[in-house]
């Protein structure tokens, strides 16, 4: 079974996005930078979906810049959910190293749908 990754300040989102996933997916989730690297720095994910407001010192744009430099995860596709709507968050996303930016809130089925098509595009990105 694949692994994703949630990290959200908000505990409804992170319960909502669990159920959403759990059939198709091992889901992890937390909600800051400290919890990641407290633990999950060494659990490798197939995807990850993180928010920009996180919990802690430390954004997601921040977090993602970090992750990305992590060699288990330089390759995994990272998704930004966020309600941060500006073309300049999303900009920001995409310089931080995020593969793929949506605004909150989003339907079910296309968060689905972007997390599959994430998937496929790594997948034939390594054939």
């Amino acid at each position: 079974m694949k692994k994703l990754l949630i990290i959200d300040d908000d505990s409804l989102t992170l319960i909502t996005m669990s159920r959403l996933f759990n059939k198709e997916f091992e889901v992890a989730v937390c909600d800051s930078a400290e919890e990641f690297y407290n633990k999950y720095v060494n659990t490798e994910f197939d995807i990850i979906i993180t928010d920009i407001s996180l919990r802690g010192a430390k954004d997601g744009l921040v977090l993602t810049t970090e992750i990305k430099k992590l060699p288990l995860f330089s390759k995994t596709p990272i998704l930004c959910l966020s309600a941060h709507a500006m073309n300049k968050d999303r900009e920001n996303a995409l310089a931080a190293g995020v593969d793929l930016f949506l605004t909150k809130p989003v339907s079910n089925k296309i968060l689905m749908q972007t997390v599959s098509q994430l998937l496929a595009k790594e997948l034939d990105e390594k054939v």
